[in-house]
């Protein structure tokens, strides 16, 4: 289901005024359909100023390097004013309470991207408000990412369905959002874990996994807020770090993905993040793409666009 407004670019009526509060908030059809609006928008296609005259509040309690720099992108593509409030100046939770935030914020905004720990406030606040409310990420997902992962996947092997990604690390909020992308749109994903980092889902063995694989995917393995288990996840992961040496047991045309900041010798090593299998920048670049299309579908309809 979609409406082409004045400027040609195919936007998803399904998405209007929604919440996105994980990837198995969408369907299929609606994952493919934003995707698609992400490819069209990339090669240069207008998305017009839906959001003209309208500020989008951004909560992050979180540190933000791409999050924040590609969402404040994607608001002012469309016209729109990104207003990013950090911990210190709403304090949530205890300065004032999570629902009172949503409260208020949704009297100035139309809508609110939120990079906060707790995936129960993140529910709150989209209980709170009436306008939409994105996960930009909490401690238990990354929807964002993983749905612009998803774009980059489609790109290098011109499919979702069915494609092989090896993800090699921890079972992080990374990882399950992958997972739920992995049921929505068919993914073949293998995820391998050392012994007690691993996500509610069947793990593989290393070997078997990187036989065929067509995507190797890692991610840091001390997370923010876990910076006291550093030493000991270093010790713990040190066999899955994506090096030479692992790449050599995959097929040569494998490519590998990582959803950054890399702890570079750590996950990853320089010759691999670095090398000529390396699509990780390509894959921050569609961050941007993939959030400008969910803002559009959130919002291109909203302002009366035909």
């Amino acid at each position: 289901m979609g409406s082409e407004h004045s400027h040609g670019v195919k936007v998803s009526q399904d998405l209007r005024g929604r919440d996105l509060l994980a990837v198995s908030d969408l369907s299929q059809e609606e994952l493919l359909a934003l995707l698609d609006t992400a490819a069209q928008l990339k090669r240069g296609r207008d998305p017009g100023t839906p959001l003209a005259r309208n500020s989008v509040a951004m909560v992050f309690l979180r540190p933000s390097n791409r999050t924040r720099v590609s969402f404040e992108a994607a608001v002012h593509r469309l016209g729109g004013h990104p207003i990013s409030l950090f911990d210190r100046e709403i304090d949530m939770g205890r300065r004032e309470s999570v629902a009172d935030v949503g409260r208020i914020l949704d009297r100035f905004v139309v809508g609110l991207v939120a990079r906060i720990p707790s995936d129960r406030d993140l529910r709150g606040l989209a209980q709170a408000m009436e306008g939409p409310v994105i996960n930009a990420m909490t401690d238990l997902g990354h929807p964002c990412q993983v749905l612009a992962d998803c774009l980059t996947v489609q790109e290098q092997l011109g499919h979702l369905e069915g494609a092989r990604i090896t993800f090699v690390g921890d079972g992080n909020n990374v990882c399950n959002s992958l997972m739920e992308a992995a049921e929505v749109v068919g993914l073949d994903l293998r995820v391998v874990t050392p012994p007690g980092y691993e996500p509610a889902y069947p793990t593989s063995d290393l070997e078997s996994a990187l036989a065929d694989t067509e995507i190797i995917y890692t991610d840091v393995w001390t997370s923010m807020g876990q910076e006291e288990q550093h030493e000991d996840r270093r010790q713990d992961f040190g066999p899955y770090q994506v090096n030479q040496s692992l790449l050599g047991k995959a097929p040569k045309s494998a490519k590998v993905m990582h959803c950054l900041p890399a702890h570079r010798g750590e996950e990853i090593t320089d010759e691999v993040l670095d090398g000529p299998q390396s699509v990780v920048f390509a894959q921050a670049e569609n961050r941007f793409w993939v959030q400008l299309a969910l803002l559009l579908g959130i919002f291109a309809l909203e302002s009366g666009l035909p």
